[in-house]
């Protein structure tokens, strides 16, 4: 039996609640799910807990006021090094903040999804990581190196969003790019998990052979499907796009003055995602030199 999982950007987002734990996908500037990013900034859900490898999704939800508090190793435009709505919220004290080694957010993902309470690790350990998380503790190993390890707390989501390139009804998701970015761990660490996708796949035969290890999200780990093309703008997702550094150049320059972004989002924001994806396109065509 077939259970058609698919669903749209706005019925994704009218599952989640404020006061969630929040999981956004991706890295950096990097594959975000950025057409359900911007249908949540439609939305009237706040006070988020967001777990993330964080890019644009963090920017754009702080310049919103929709967190309460970010779990993230980082913040980034990758070209651009910091988020510059992030860095504000922070100069200001819009939320709180927990700063893990990227090791360590990649280890409370495994120990969420594996259902474990914390799982070992040495990164982070005589680094400042403990002095700004005075909430961590450390574990004796039991065998006989009685080596100290780090014990990182499980990232347990209530629910994730990420995107990929390709995905099929039942939820099964494929990346074709370079990383898999943790996608997969996102959704088995969440209790409900929802794949924005390019193109929805109707059969996996017709499609050009790849490796095995790309089909990267299974479909038990999945509770909504939405195919969103342009869903990862301006962020890349290779090889269907690459990262729209214009744009972003757009997007931060904007960033650093209150009129301008008044004006950006208004130009960009204030509509939906078929109005946003209209507007860049008439943007693209104008001379930006």
């Amino acid at each position: 039996m077939t259970t058609d999982k698919t669903m749209s950007p706005e019925e994704i987002v009218g599952r989640l609640e404020s006061g969630m734990t929040l999981g956004i996908g991706g890295w950096g500037a990097r594959r975000k799910p950025m057409a359900l990013v911007r249908a949540l900034l439609r939305s009237d859900v706040t006070d988020l807990t967001v777990v993330s490898y964080g890019g644009p999704d963090v920017g754009l939800l702080s310049a919103a006021g929709k967190i309460r508090k970010l779990v993230t190793a980082f913040t980034t435009l990758d070209s651009i090094p910091l988020e510059p709505h992030f860095r504000a919220a922070r100069e200001r004290g819009a939320f709180e903040l927990v700063e893990l080694d990227e090791a360590m957010f990649m280890q409370g993902l495994t120990a969420g999804a594996q259902r474990l309470p914390f799982l070992p690790i040495r990164a982070g350990l005589g680094s400042d990581v403990l002095r700004v998380n005075p909430q961590l503790r450390t574990v004796t190993s039991p065998y006989e190196d009685g080596e100290e390890l780090l014990a990182v707390p499980a990232l347990r989501m209530d629910a994730a969003l990420v995107h990929l390139n390709r995905a099929d009804r039942r939820g099964n998701g494929q990346y074709l790019g370079p990383d898999p970015y943790f996608d997969d761990l996102f959704c088995e660490a969440a209790s409900a998990a929802y794949v924005s996708c390019e193109r929805l796949v109707e059969s996996w035969s017709d499609e050009p052979a790849a490796a095995p290890q790309t089909m990267l999200v299974s479909r038990h780990a999945v509770t909504g499907v939405t195919e969103t093309p342009g869903g990862a703008h301006f962020t890349s997702c290779v090889p269907d796009y690459g990262r729209d550094e214009p744009f972003q150049k757009a997007y931060a320059t904007a960033a650093a003055d209150p009129e301008a972004w008044a004006a950006f989002h208004d130009r960009f924001l204030g509509g939906t995602e078929r109005d946003y994806q209209l507007a860049v396109q008439t943007w693209q065509k104008e001379d930006h030199s």
